[in-house]
């Protein structure tokens, strides 16, 4: 399906159109994929209710905001246009405000300019609030309903325990995503998480990178001390190890001693920086008896080939490598 870019208007010059964008009451968004960069108007934030320039200027941004109902086909409609699958970008879905309430938005863009492979350049594009009509499509639709006053009371009965379920549910989920000894995530929620960052990465062509590790010579802690001794240091290597994270990383335990740490728009670089950090971080702790707290880390950065499976095995491969090496290191 042929798809054409459309330039930026003659005439205008970068600056001028961010000024025209000032002016604009809709939310209006300029992403330079290239980059990563996107530009929102303060008619965007004021929309939603956010303070002008309050949040990352990063397709997190856009992708944090849209309910997570319509997320999945949101995303569905995105890739197919940059695709060419699809000659056009429009579509409705709701958008969380500052107040943590929902907004129909009509969401439009255009790609403006493509690289020479034909992956997206940059897009232009504009979110429109329909909120107003979709509630007045929902009060006359609720209008046209011959309900009595005794179904409608139930209905509010049944939404309580409705409440009250998901509640549950939700406690039940969080329970079920995480490690019962160190409250970190267990292997179901890193499965989950690191196929989701690496569809991401993949998508907004991201760097992700991964550690693996694993206390050295864990199991004479509990052989000589037991494994209650061996439980607290567990916990309290883990309560260090969060001091180095920020809150987009996922730490995981994997099984017994071995954890994997997720690291979203991270190089491979910054991640080796991230793993000296942390083993400075052990090195300080007070050993069990005569046993240091330390760990070896494998850390790799996902490739365009990788999914979830493989960039798991490379990683602790390195995790490996790093043992050889005489452990309490890194290996990539």
């Amino acid at each position: 399906m042929s798809q054409e870019t459309r330039p930026v208007p003659a005439g205008f010059s970068e600056q001028q159109l961010r000024t025209l964008f000032e002016l604009i009451s809709d939310g209006i968004w300029d992403w330079n994929a290239n980059t990563g960069y996107v530009y929102r108007n303060p008619g965007w934030f004021a929309m939603l209710g956010y303070p002008c320039h309050s949040l990352a200027n990063s397709v997190l941004t856009w992708e944090n905001v849209i309910h997570p109902e319509d997320y999945p086909r949101v995303m569905a409609h995105f890739e197919a246009y940059i695709n060419q699958r699809n000659e056009r970008y429009l579509i409705e879905y709701r958008c969380r405000c500052q107040d943590g309430s929902y907004l129909w938005i009509e969401d439009s863009g255009y790609i403006i300019d493509r690289n020479p492979d034909g992956s997206v350049a940059r897009m232009l594009g504009a979110h429109r609030n329909i909120d107003a009509g979709k509630r007045l499509v929902a009060q006359l639709q609720q209008k046209n309903q011959s309900l009595e006053s005794q179904v409608a009371e139930r209905t509010r009965e049944l939404s309580w325990v409705n409440q009250q379920l998901q509640r549950q549910l939700d406690e039940n989920r969080e329970l079920a995503e995480r490690d019962a000894l160190t409250r970190v995530a267990n292997r179901y929620r890193l499965e989950n998480v690191l196929q989701r960052e690496c569809q991401r990465a993949q998508r907004f062509r991201q760097p992700l990178s991964l550690i693996a590790m694993d206390l050295d010579d864990f199991k004479p802690i509990n052989d000589r001390y037991g494994h209650a001794q061996g439980d607290a240091a567990l916990v309290r290597v883990v309560d260090n190890l969060r001091t180095c994270l920020r809150e987009p990383d996922l730490l995981a335990r994997w099984g017994g001693d071995e954890f994997v740490i997720v690291l979203p728009q991270t190089s491979l670089g910054e991640a080796l920086e991230v793993a000296g950090r942390l083993r400075q971080v052990l090195e300080q702790l007070e050993p069990v008896g005569d046993c240091r707290l330390t760990m070896s880390y494998g850390v790799v950065q996902w490739q365009e080939e990788d999914d979830p499976h493989a960039l798991l095995a490379r990683a602790d491969q390195a995790l490996y490598r790093a043992k050889d090496a005489g452990k309490n290191a890194i290996a990539e």
